[in-house]
């Protein structure tokens, strides 16, 4: 994967889901320093990251976090990974650590499960904005 940002920590997600939409603009609008890029887990970016770290189909409805050449956190650790990175107050997320992984992760499937029944669906990926293009690959 040498074509990614190497100083970029890359968000996959899914681009159909208006969930994941108003999470990534939240994330957008909370990354000051700018270390996010983006990437839709349908699009052939997203497989081939998917097949390179050989995360299998059953993660890929969930939100992966990757630190090229690192790291990668998909569910719960990837949200609470994410909302430590804005800094300030956001680090009080990392007390949701002491919860234990398998009982966050299980809510957070209920909640990936039925995010298209809560919050609807797309007919296809966001077009991002020209100022906001540069967070896409």
């Amino acid at each position: 994967m040498e074509n990614l940002p190497k100083d970029k920590k890359i968000i996959l997600f899914d681009g159909v889901c208006n969930l994941c939409d108003s999470a990534v603009q939240f994330i957008i609008k909370h990354d000051k320093n700018d270390i996010f890029r983006f990437v839709a887990l349908q699009s052939e970016l997203g497989i081939s990251i998917c097949k390179h770290l050989g995360i299998g189909f059953s993660k890929m409805d969930s939100i992966i976090l990757y630190h090229p050449r690192t790291a990668y956190f998909y569910k719960s650790s990837a949200a609470i990974e994410i909302a430590k990175s804005f800094g300030g107050f956001w680090k009080l997320i990392l007390i949701f650590r002491i919860v234990p992984i398998f009982i966050s992760d299980k809510i957070y499937d209920y909640i990936a499960k039925n995010r298209y029944n809560w919050y609807g669906k797309k007919e296809s990926c966001m077009i991002p904005t020209p100022e906001l293009k540069a967070k896409f690959l």
